[in-house]
């Protein structure tokens, strides 16, 4: 809600404020976060304001799109650690549609590439799989 002499709210301190929910459990995994009308009406913003702290939740991992039900809270996932050999790069890029399908990624969640010294790629979901680099000797 607007109150007078009060600055008014973007997307990112309705995105903190729905973090913060889901952080301390008001909204578990599962559980719909409120619609864009609803955000809109309570933080007195446009619509096109709530879509944009929805979409930085997606995009942090923390919410995903569940079409003709609404967006919600995303199990948390322990990821699995991945020990990159010496000399390997790694990097992130967005999945392509046929890989999100193919590996089950959600929406907003990044592919992280290994590269490894052979010139081969492998690549893991991010919301699974997390990358140690070793320390060069």
């Amino acid at each position: 809600m607007i109150y007078p002499h009060q600055p008014p709210v973007g997307y990112q301190e309705i995105a903190n404020t729905l973090r913060a929910d889901i952080h301390n459990g008001k909204f578990r995994p599962g559980r719909r976060l409120p619609s864009e009308g609803a955000l809109s009406q309570t933080y007195g913003v446009a619509t096109k304001t709530a879509r944009a702290a929805l979409k930085q939740l997606r995009d942090e991992g923390l919410a995903e799109l569940v079409r003709g039900y609404g967006v919600v809270v995303r199990e948390a996932v322990e990821p699995q650690l991945i020990v990159a050999e010496p000399g390997s790069q790694v990097w992130a890029r967005n999945p392509t549609p046929e890989e999100r399908r193919v590996l089950g990624i959600p929406e907003g969640v990044p592919l992280l590439i290994v590269r490894g010294t052979d010139g081969l790629d492998e690549a893991y979901p991010a919301h699974r799989y997390r990358i140690e680099a070793p320390s060069p000797e």
